[in-house]
C-alpha cells in the first residue's frame, strides 16, 4: 500500500514554540481522511505544518516526517478566506482615484497560478480568455463570478473561488477546511459531489485526472462525504483519536449519548450564569429604554454596482421583539442588507431607509446607530485579525465601546463584565490572551460574546456559527436563544444551517435573486 505521508515521534513546531507533541500518523494511498476534533484542539496546527506555515520536529533518532506531497500544498478554509479580505483591503487605493479601486477580480486572482501577475494592472495571461471552458470553473461554479471584485463577493463566493484557483494551481495535496460553512444548499451539494467524486478514486487506487488528493478538515462531524473511510481527531493538543470512520461513528454516538443526558444540567447552569451577569450589568449600568416599536425600515431600495443589481426594490420593516431570519442563495444580498443597517456599506445614504426612527444621513452619527448595535459578521471578523495582537479581555469591552480595538481605559464593571463573559463562554483564565493566537473558530466565539456584552436593541448575526465545534456552537446558540427570550433584544440572523434556526425566529425574509420581487416575506 502506497504510504503519503509518514509522521513518526515528531512534534510541531511555529514561531519557535512546540505546540503538538508526540505525533505519529500514516496516510496511504487508499484512505480518505477526515480531521476533526474541537476549537483549538490542535487540527489547525496539524493542518499549519502539513501546508508548510509550521514545521514537523523529529525529536529523536527514530523520528521521521515524509511526505510525497513536498510543498505542493494547498489549503482552502475560512482562515485563508479571510486572509485574503485582509490582502485586498491593503491594496485598495481608492482614497487616491477619481473612482472607487474594485481590486482583484476573481479572473485575474485565478490567472495569478496560470502564469498571471499579482502586480496592480498587470496585463492578464491569454488563457483568461478561455478560462470559462476550464471543467474546474464549472466544477466550482464559479463562471458568472469571475469578472466581479473579490471585495464584491459574498462569503460562498470567496471560498469556491479560492478552491477553484488550488484546483488549477497544480497542487498535488488540497486540504479543505470547514469547506461547507456559508455555502447555500446548492453549492453544498456540487461540493460533496466533487469530494466523493475525487476521494472515491483516491479510495480506489485511480487515477485522478490532474485533481489533487484531498484531506477534509472540518470542526463538527456531520454531513461527511460518504467516501471519508478515515478520522484523525484532535483534542487538549495531541491525537486523541486515529482509526477507522466506523469505529470513529461509534465513538461519536456514545459520546452523544452522554451528552444528552448532561444537556439539560449544563443548558441550565448556563442560563442561571447568564442571568445572573445581565442582572448585575443592568443594576451598573441600565439599558438604555425606549418606546420605538419601529426599529428599521426598508422602502424601495434598490443596491448594486454598474450593471449588476443586489437588491431591488425591497420593501421590509423590523419591529421592537420580532425576530427574523434571512436566508437566500450565495450572493444573493443577505450581507448586503446587514452591511446597509450597519453603515458599511454607503450606498445605504442615497436609499429610504430608516434606523431606529431616523433616515440614514439625516444627522445621526454612526456611532449613535453602533451603539445599539450588536454585530458578528464575516466583516468584522476580518477587521479584527487586523487588530489580533487585543487581548480577550480587550475584544470584549470594545463591545461597550463599539471599537476595533481598545483606545480607552477600561472601568472595574468593563473589566468585571468581560471576565464573566469569558469564565461563561469557557475562557475562563484567558483573558490576556491575544485574539491572533486563537483558531479561528474560537475567535468567532469572542466575537458573539463582544456583540451580545452590551444588550443591544438589534443583535445582528451573520452565519455566526462558522468554524464553531459542536460544544462551542450548542453553547452560542443557547446563548443567542437566551438573549432573544429578554425581550430587550431583536435578532436579524443569516445562516444556511436549517439547525442553527432558532424557534423564536418566526419571520423570514427570503431573497429570490433575478426575480420579481426579489424577496418574499414569510410569517411561520
Amino acid at each position: 500500500m502506497e504510504n503519503l505521508i509518514q509522521i513518526k515521534n515528531c512534534s510541531v513546531q511555529k514561531n519557535s514554540v512546540h505546540i503538538l507533541e508526540n505525533l505519529n500518523f500514516e496516510m496511504h494511498g487508499t484512505e480518505a481522511w477526515l480531521i476533526t476534533g474541537p476549537n483549538g484542539g490542535g487540527k489547525a496546527a496539524f493542518v499549519d505544518a502539513l501546508s508548510g506555515k509550521a514545521e514537523f520536529c523529529t525529536e529523536s533518532k527514530d523520528s521521521c516526517f515524509n511526505s510525497q506531497f513536498g510543498d505542493s500544498v494547498a489549503v482552502v478554509s475560512l482562515e485563508a478566506a479571510a486572509s485574503l479580505i485582509e490582502e485586498e483591503r491593503m491594496r485598495d487605493e481608492s482614497e487616491y482615484m477619481d473612482k472607487e479601486d474594485i481590486g482583484r477580480t476573481g479572473r485575474q486572482y485565478i490567472c495569478e497560478v496560470l502564469g498571471g501577475s499579482s502586480k496592480k494592472g498587470a496585463p492578464l495571461p491569454p488563457v483568461a480568455s478561455r478560462l470559462e471552458t476550464f471543467p474546474q470553473i464549472k466544477l466550482c461554479g464559479v463562471e458568472k463570478i469571475l469578472d466581479r471584485g473579490l471585495r464584491y463577493m459574498s462569503t460562498g463566493e470567496i471560498r469556491r473561488t479560492l478552491l477553484c484557483r488550488a484546483l488549477l494551481s497544480g497542487c498535488r495535496l488540497l486540504i479543505l477546511s470547514d469547506p461547507f460553512a456559508g455555502l447555500d444548499a446548492e453549492s453544498r451539494r456540487i461540493l460533496l459531489e466533487f469530494f466523493d467524486t475525487l476521494s472515491h478514486r483516491q479510495t480506489n487506487a485511480q487515477e485522478n485526472g490532474g485533481f489533487p488528493t484531498i484531506i477534509l478538515c472540518m470542526e463538527r462531524f456531520h454531513e461527511i462525504p460518504d467516501s471519508i473511510n478515515r478520522v484523525l481527531e484532535f483534542k487538549d493538543k495531541k491525537i486523541s483519536f486515529c482509526g477507522s470512520r466506523d469505529e470513529y461513528e461509534t465513538l461519536v454516538k456514545e459520546r452523544r449519548a452522554k451528552k444528552a443526558l448532561e444537556r439539560e444540567k449544563t443548558k441550565t447552569e448556563f442560563l442561571n450564569e447568564l442571568k445572573t451577569i445581565r442582572e448585575q450589568s443592568h443594576a451598573l449600568s441600565p439599558a438604555e429604554d425606549s418606546d420605538e416599536e419601529s426599529l428599521i425600515s426598508f422602502e424601495n431600495v434598490n443596491v448594486g454596482w454598474e450593471d449588476h443589481h443586489v437588491l431591488v426594490n425591497l420593501n421590509w420593516e423590523i419591529k421592537k421583539g420580532v425576530h427574523w431570519l434571512i436566508r437566500g442563495p450565495n450572493g444573493s444580498g443577505k450581507t448586503t442588507i446587514l452591511e446597509l443597517i450597519t453603515g458599511d456599506n454607503m450606498q445605504v445614504f442615497r436609499e429610504n431607509i430608516k434606523i431606529f426612527g431616523k433616515r440614514r444621513g439625516s444627522g445621526e452619527t454612526i456611532w449613535d446607530i453602533k451603539r445599539r448595535l450588536g454585530i458578528v459578521s464575516y466583516r468584522l471578523h476580518v477587521e479584527y485579525r487586523m487588530v489580533g495582537g487585543t487581548t480577550l479581555e480587550n475584544v470584549i469591552i470594545s463591545g461597550f465601546k463599539d471599537s476595533i480595538g481598545l483606545y480607552e481605559i477600561p472601568t472595574d464593571f468593563e473589566k468585571a463584565t468581560a471576565r464573566a463573559w469569558l469564565k461563561l463562554a469557557g475562557f475562563s483564565g484567558r483573558e490576556n490572551e491575544t485574539f491572533s493566537s486563537l483558531s479561528y473558530g474560537e475567535q468567532r466565539a469572542i466575537l458573539i460574546i463582544r456583540a451580545a456584552v452590551k444588550n443591544p436593541k438589534v443583535l445582528i448575526l451573520d452565519e455566526p456559527c462558522h468554524g464553531l465545534d459542536e460544544d462551542y456552537r450548542t453553547k452560542l446558540l443557547d446563548l443567542i436563544e437566551t438573549v432573544a427570550e429578554t425581550g430587550t433584544t431583536t435578532l436579524l440572523h443569516v445562516t444556511h444551517d436549517p439547525s442553527e434556526v432558532r424557534p423564536c425566529e418566526k419571520h423570514i425574509l427570503e431573497l429570490h435573486p433575478g426575480e420579481t420581487p426579489m424577496f418574499r416575506i414569510i410569517e411561520n
